[in-house]
């Protein structure tokens, strides 16, 4: 039993008394060299949620048994409540009222007392016993005064509920308007947080301020320290002949990358022969980044720390220096780079019948792109396909081999989600200029196989050797969830085939199914983004537990470790198999660590999906708001009782708001999901067409606000009426836009 283990069974023992720090020293005899390690010792019991501090400081441990559970507070934007995120995740959410949070903030770590289930709801319901660990340290808002003198922040973050106290002396340049990161210095027993200003990122309505305090909030570093600069800028960015030693040389091979136009860092290459016996034999080579992001160094712990690489609209935030994802790890056309191979050898049918993994060094042929690869495979392209002649044959074996591949994924189960994607496209300022559909041709889908393929390769090798390894898995979806969007989908004709209930898991077919009825129909992205909310979030661990939407039994991460953490851990852990440097001594090691590497990526890949989501909202708002007083068409995608939300074709979505739709009293079913004119009995439902005028902007809360087209005048007559306008239009040359499009007829 180590230390640890010694002091929480002492803690938890029916002959302890709750003690204080001090108390605890005194009665365990711990030496003064190591009250420290002691004192870290028991925030590590708190955090774990064995332990918790109560209000008079004493140490009391958790009894499993009682009404007590853990997890992370939640809290909603739009009202003063919360949910307690439970750490098991077979647990159900935990319903917590404002009044019954004490001063814990969203986010933060906390032990909760169960209470009672809500006969409406039927939540469990809950209130905060205590805080074991705090989640925010810097927090980013508008600064206003007091009338005490001091100044406050009010959070960006909705889902924060407390302003933040700044003293005068910690303001830095900050003035009131001004958008600021605050760093929390004091959290006190009456409620009250107090902080000290650590950055002026700009004014309020800045958008570029904006996008900066969605970076800070998500605890994402952008600038790389003094002493992980200094190693990669003495990385040779040549590859020199020792290197090469003992290395596959695959640098006469067709090789070649394919990626978009404006990517910079080229971490896969691809090639494919045919074999003797007919066979196709797939060789997809991965930048070898563990041989420069070597273990224990500035790097490894930056890129550890970061987790993943984040690619917002107006910039990319690196995993790694500029000196490696873009020189010497980029797989460069004409340039030696060292790489990790896996060679398939796949059968006619789609299934890969041997593989092998090789360390080796290649020299990228080409640097193809998606779209020229499209003109060639879809377009014949003559100028195309006259410049990469010597390429053309390959790359129709290629098509061929990844047409077998998708087919084969298809008639296992795996779900496609092929709705399209919208782009947003800024100016030399950041400013939004344009959202444009993203087009997957032949040869994007074509990669997309081949990477697919290597991964699930990679993956179950690792299984069968009983590597220490990290998984990438997607875990079935609850039943819960399902029943949902089954019902969500009845609102387009359309159910899941077959009887679902816990003894009848859902198969993935079943959702594919849902998929392919309403492929090309107005309707196909609300369903098909609505059925993706559905699923669980994938994440990283150690354990193999396969990929629900890839129907595959085993997947990992192996292709990007230029902008993936968990990529550059395996290729790091493979290489040490292959050199056989793996013993017994080195595995417990090996064990601990993909345990801790899994978690962390999935926390650093949280915050980046939070943080695109966030900017790719805000430049949305920023961007429809040149539209106020325009028609657009389209979709509803959800119906609540305070309104409907409409998505546009470009993927904007916005509210019209039930006070603000004039020609009837509507009334939210919530059986049927619909609301119901209460006189004229008109009927809307998700799925239905509508036009809609934008009638406001809301860039900092980067929220849009529609009307009808036949309401949008009739508010505006009534707003000239009555001196006040309904629709609350925020910017005068809003105000004039919209009078201008719907002025009164005289």
């Amino acid at each position: 039993m180590d230390r640890k283990e010694k002091i929480f069974a002492y803690i938890s023992s029916k002959e302890y008394i709750p003690l204080k720090l001090k108390e605890l020293i005194t009665m365990l005899d711990v030496p003064n060299d190591d009250e420290i390690e002691f004192t870290n010792i028991l925030n590590e019991l708190c955090i774990e949620g064995k332990i918790y501090i109560s209000k008079k400081g004493r140490y009391i441990a958790i009894d499993n048994e009682s009404a007590h559970i853990t997890g992370r507070l939640s809290c909603n934007s739009k009202g003063f409540f919360g949910f307690l995120i439970c750490d098991d995740a077979k647990e159900e959410d935990v319903f917590i009222s404002g009044d019954n949070m004490g001063n814990a903030l969203n986010g933060d770590k906390v032990l909760v007392h169960l209470d009672k289930k809500n006969s409406k709801s039927h939540h469990r319901e809950g209130h905060v016993v205590n805080i074991l660990e705090r989640y925010n340290k810097t927090i980013v808002g508008i600064i206003y005064k007091e009338k005490d003198g001091y100044y406050c922040l009010s959070p960006d973050n909705r889902q924060i509920y407390t302003k933040i106290r700044i003293s005068p002396e910690k303001m830095m340049t900050a003035k009131i308007g001004d958008r600021v990161a605050v760093n929390v210095t004091k959290y006190t027993d009456s409620g009250k947080v107090f902080g000290e200003v650590i950055s002026v990122l700009g004014e309020e309505e800045s958008l570029k301020s904006c996008v900066e305090g969605i970076i800070i909030s998500n605890d994402i570093k952008q600038t790389f320290d003094k002493e992980t600069i200094y190693e990669s800028e003495k990385i040779q960015q040549t590859v020199n002949p020792e290197q090469i030693e003992n290395r596959e040389d695959l640098r006469d091979a067709l090789i070649f990358t394919v990626d978009g136009d404006d990517a910079r860092d080229f971490d896969d290459a691809v090639s494919l022969t045919i074999d003797e016996n007919g066979n196709y034999y797939l060789g997809v080579h991965i930048a070898d980044v563990s041989e420069y992001v070597t273990d224990g160094s500035a790097l490894e712990h930056e890129a550890y720390e970061r987790g993943t690489s984040v690619y917002l609209a107006d910039r990319v935030i690196p995993m790694l220096p500029e000196r490696l994802s873009n020189g010497i790890c980029s797989l460069n056309p004409k340039e030696d780079r060292l790489t990790l191979s896996v060679f398939m050898e796949i059968s006619g049918d789609g299934h890969v019948v041997n593989h092998r993994l090789s360390k080796s060094v290649i020299c990228s042929k080409e640097r193809m792109t998606y779209n020229n690869v499209n003109k060639i495979l879809e377009e014949n392209d003559e100028k195309l396909c006259e410049r990469y002649n010597y390429m053309i044959p390959t790359l129709k074996l290629m098509e061929d081999l990844a047409q077998i591949l998708r087919e084969k994924r298809i008639q296992r189960g795996a779900i496609q989600f092929d709705f399209p994607e919208s782009r947003i496209i800024v100016d030399k300022d950041g400013e939004p200029i344009e959202i444009a559909k993203e087009v997957r041709g032949v040869s994007n889908k074509m990669i997309e196989e081949f990477m697919l393929a290597a991964n699930e390769t990679v993956a179950e090798y690792a299984f069968w050797a009983e590597l220490p390894f990290i998984y990438r898995n997607h875990e079935a979806p609850s039943l819960e969830k399902i029943m949902a969007f089954n019902e969500f989908i009845t609102n387009f004709g359309l159910s899941i085939k077959g009887k679902i209930d816990r003894d009848n898991p859902i198969h993935p077919k079943s959702l594919q199914k849902v998929l392919d009825d309403v492929t090309s129909t107005p309707e196909e992205r609300i369903v098909s983004s609505t059925m993706l909310h559905s699923l669980m979030k994938a994440k990283y661990s150690e354990e193999n537990l396969g990929h629900f939407g890839l129907a595959a039994k085993y997947y990992c991460h192996f292709t990007s470790p230029i902008r993936r953490y968990p990529d550059l851990a395996i290729h790091r852990i493979l290489k040490q198999f292959i050199d056989g440097n793996l013993n017994n001594e080195h595995i417990p090691y090996l064990k601990n660590y993909v345990t801790a590497a899994g978690k962390q990526s999935s926390e650093c890949e949280i915050n980046a999906e939070r943080a695109e989501r966030d900017v790719d909202d805000l430049m949305k708002t920023a961007y429809m708001s040149k539209f106020v007083g325009e028609i657009f068409q389209g979709i509803i995608s959800n119906i609540t009782n305070f309104g409907m939300f409409v998505e546009l074709e470009n993927s904007v979505e916005g509210l019209v708001r039930l006070e603000n739709m004039s020609d009837d009293y509507y009334i939210f079913d919530e059986k049927t999901n619909t609301l119901i004119g209460k006189r004229k009995k008109r009927i809307y439902k998700t799925g239905d067409s509508v036009k809609v005028v934008i009638a406001k902007t809301d860039i900092l809360l980067r929220q849009i606000d529609f009307v009808l087209e036949r309401d949008a005048a009739k508010k505006l007559l009534q707003s000239f009426e009555r001196k006040k306008a309904p629709i609350k239009i925020k910017r005068k040359k809003d105000k004039k836009k919209f009078a201008k499009k719907y002025k009164r007829k005289k």
